[in-house]
């Protein structure tokens, strides 16, 4: 077999990336010092302190809905996985804290949550550094009137579980966190509608069209709130959170996913799993809680099926594999899929052990052991065990991409090049063919195309292009194979 990687490595560089993205004043402990303060006025068009947060991916705009889905995975990362991280447990809680602080200012008026801070079409006509942004920081709100279910019950779930994480070391903080996530979770659940409708340009179609996902459906936030509940179960042993979850998951049986702008399939949404889909996160999770009771169908069922649409050798795979052995799914920036598959592969591993259960794709058995096969294969390619030797992670391994798609990281720091740098002056670092300034240490890119081939340009942003929510998941990952190391 090919030479174990140093996932101890990967992990603190995996946690670090969260630095780079951090918006807001930043403390004296920040370890990624290219990086200063930026965005110090967020929300005062709309009279909130909205200061900090994470900018998403290589842009300067802070989206809730993705923000607060890395914040959900971090913190699943760190109660599934935070025995094995050592000294990086103290780090992982603090990029943890850093997102759960600024939810608790997005959500501080009851009746609203702020969705987005940014206008991004202006944000992604420039190229400029977030400590130089002189584009709009329009604050876009849901309110009672223009509800967005999706946005604010992934904020309650995101809550929700961080104050389960907070429980033994901040218990005061803990608290805060869970009585915010049952606020918004009702607020979420009272007012339900679709923030697509309600922000409207704000995030889409600008937000989904830059970025090429999947397209939201009218009935698309039952997801989230579904979720929310689960996680406010878990973080309070109610039973009117589970009854919750109980009594909508039929949403979630038959629903119609629509993937790229063309195929339309009905009741593969099972199978789904990322910023803007929960269904196979709400069955794993949920399936801990029931697997050894008479309630566990349909979530064992569903969850079960959700791994034999991934498995290689699985009859009912949904998933297609490169010939180096990547998974593939749809829509743009490739490595969300592989990071946030891997994770659940890896925790649905663990309940099967602790349960003594295995299962059957088709007529294949399958047991729990090949499920953290398939997720350390998944992992050893991004850092490196691929036909182009490449780690997708920068700064992990001997080759990595170095032009990713970043504006702070492609741009000279302020300690080198004090001077603004104005929205359109930054297009000539855009297209340059150098490698970017700073190093992103720990961004994991959208990674190869089908043919395993890689292109290091910025230009090709579905490619080159870090996100939160790559890394998110990724944190747990790594951390289990850091114990781990030879399953």
């Amino acid at each position: 077999g090919v030479a174990s990687r140093d996932y101890g490595d990967a992990l603190s560089k995996c946690v670090l990336f969260f630095e780079g993205q951090r918006s807001g004043k930043l403390p004296s402990t920040q370890r990624m010092t290219w990086r200063k303060d930026s965005a110090l006025r967020d929300g005062a068009d709309v009279g909130v302190d909205l200061v900090g947060g994470y900018y998403d991916a290589g842009d300067n705009i802070k989206f809730s809905f993705p923000m607060a889905f890395t914040t959900t995975m971090l913190a699943w990362s760190i109660l599934e996985f935070g025995s094995h991280m050592g000294p990086e447990q103290k780090n992982a809680q603090e990029a943890l804290k850093w997102g759960t602080d600024y939810f608790l200012k997005a959500t501080s008026v009851p009746g609203k949550v702020i969705a987005q801070v940014g206008e991004p079409n202006a944000d992604h006509n420039c190229w400029e550094r977030p400590e130089d942004m002189d584009t709009p920081r329009t604050s876009y709100v849901v309110n009672t009137t223009n509800p967005g279910s999706e946005v604010s019950a992934e904020i309650a779930a995101a809550l929700a579980a961080s104050s389960i994480v907070f429980k033994s070391a901040n218990s005061q903080y803990s608290k805060i966190l869970l009585q915010r996530a049952s606020q918004v979770f009702q607020f979420a659940d009272q007012y339900q509608g679709s923030y697509n409708t309600s922000v409207g340009s704000g995030v889409c179609p600008y937000y989904c069209d830059f970025d090429g996902y999947m397209n939201f459906m009218d009935s698309a936030f039952q997801d989230e709130l579904i979720w929310a509940a689960a996680w406010l179960f878990k973080a309070t042993n109610r039973q009117s959170y589970m009854k919750y979850v109980v009594d909508n998951i039929h949403y979630l049986e038959n629903s119609t996913m629509r993937q790229s702008k063309e195929a339309l399939f009905v009741g593969g949404s099972f199978a789904e799993f990322g910023w803007d889909a929960k269904h196979a996160g709400i069955n794993v999770l949920i399936s801990r809680l029931v697997m050894n009771t008479s309630k566990s169908d349909p979530f064992v069922r569903h969850a079960d099926k959700f791994i034999c649409s991934v498995l290689p050798e699985s009859p009912t795979k949904l998933v297609t594999y490169s010939s180096g052995g990547l998974l593939f799914k749809p829509g743009g920036s490739n490595s969300q899929h592989v990071t946030a598959m891997s994770f659940l592969l890896l925790v649905y591993s663990r309940y099967l052990t602790r349960f003594h259960r295995s299962l059957e794709c088709g007529n294949i058995a399958v047991t729990p052991s090949r499920l953290i096969q398939v997720a350390k294969t998944q992992a050893d390619y991004l850092l490196g065990s691929n036909p182009l030797s490449m780690s997708y992670m920068v700064g992990y391994g001997r080759k990595f991409p170095r032009r990713i798609h970043h504006r702070g990281s492609s741009l000279p720091s302020i300690d080198t090049h004090p001077k603004h740098v104005k929205c359109l002056e930054g297009s000539i670092f855009f297209k340059s063919k150098y490698p970017n300034f700073n190093l992103l240490t720990g961004a994991i890119v959208g990674g190869p195309d089908i043919n395993d081939q890689y292109n290091d340009t910025r230009i090709n942003w579905s490619q080159s292009e870090p996100t939160t929510y790559i890394n998110a998941p990724f944190v747990g990952v790594l951390s289990y194979f850091k114990a781990y190391p030879h399953p």
